[in-house]
């Protein structure tokens, strides 16, 4: 007996069900990996950057704050000579910190991508580099008093190979020691994007112009610091938008000599004057903007970045 089934049995039974997939439209594909990021956005920055545009045009006094629309607070933050002075010792300390950080940033980046052939050893020297970084930035600005006190450790080195006759009183509380602890904490936001921009260099170019008799000077000039210009950019507007927003190193390395936008902020804020406060809060975001911008139109980094 024939266990096969007849051929008109074989054409009836059913057939199994495809299941459709899911289709996606790649605008809403986009919508969705970008959505938790723009929440996170909207609910931490746009925000409170929204609440502190309203309250600096509200009317205050010892007693609290009023809700209204005054320029009060604008034209008073504007037109004081304090102002100034703060954004000019600001931005002092900012290009002094970017200019050493960019000539160290770059020198130690290019070590490690051109001169270090071994990806092992570069990553640990990499990661030497990023070991301060592994405990609070509180607790490295404050490790630099007692190195660079009157009687610290450097001081006392130098005494002790009879190079000075009595210990520098320079080195600490001083526009030099906010300048020295702003470099430590902020070189290594200089080293990685430029490394990461130096790393996609093909080396051939740099054959390429040797071998067309370019010195090592012209080399730097015209083949790698054009296509390093992403990430000296991107480093840049890391260093810049750290200092413009630090308070906390002016006030503790400087001994209240310097100041900054911040400190006069907090001080604000600690004497409840909360619609000044978030005027010059608003003043610092517009103008710190407006330097990432004048960077961004130098150095088209979203265009720089899909390359």
């Amino acid at each position: 007996m024939s266990i096969t089934q007849p051929a008109e049995h074989a054409a009836l039974a059913p057939r199994p069900t495809r299941r459709r997939r899911l289709r996606l439209s790649p605008r809403l594909v986009s919508l969705l990996q970008v959505g938790p990021l723009g929440i996170v956005l909207i609910a931490f920055f746009a925000l409170p950057t929204l609440i502190f545009l309203v309250v600096s045009f509200y009317d205050y006094d010892r007693t609290g704050i009023y809700p209204d629309f005054l320029l009060d607070n604008y034209r008073e933050l504007l037109t004081s000579p304090a102002t100034l002075r703060l954004y000019l010792s600001s931005l002092q300390f900012a290009f002094i910190v970017w200019g050493i950080t960019l000539f160290l940033g770059f020198n130690i980046a290019w070590f490690l991508v051109i001169h270090v052939r071994t990806r092992v050893m570069r990553t640990v020297l990499f990661l030497l580099c990023a070991i301060p970084f592994w405990t609070s930035g509180i607790i490295r600005t404050i490790a630099w008093i007692p190195f660079l006190g009157r009687n610290g450790a450097f001081n006392s080195a130098l005494m002790d190979l009879h190079l000075i006759d009595r210990p520098l009183d320079f080195l600490l509380f001083s526009p030099f020691a906010v300048c020295v602890t702003y470099v430590h904490l902020f070189t290594l936001l200089m080293i990685g994007p430029i490394a990461n921009s130096l790393s996609k260099i093909d080396p051939a170019l740099l054959e390429a112009a040797r071998d067309a008799g370019a010195s090592r000077w012209q080399t730097m000039v015209e083949v790698v610091i054009p296509l390093s210009k992403t990430g000296i950019a991107l480093g840049s507007i890391l260093v810049f938008t750290q200092v413009m927003g630090d308070f906390f190193v002016v006030k503790q390395m400087s001994g209240g000599q310097s100041a900054s936008i911040v400190s006069a902020l907090a001080t604000e804020i600690q004497a409840m004057q909360y619609p000044p406060a978030s005027a010059s809060a608003m003043l610092l975001v517009l103008f710190v903007a407006l330097m990432v911008a004048g960077m961004m139109r130098i150095v088209d980094i979203r265009k720089e970045l899909v390359r």
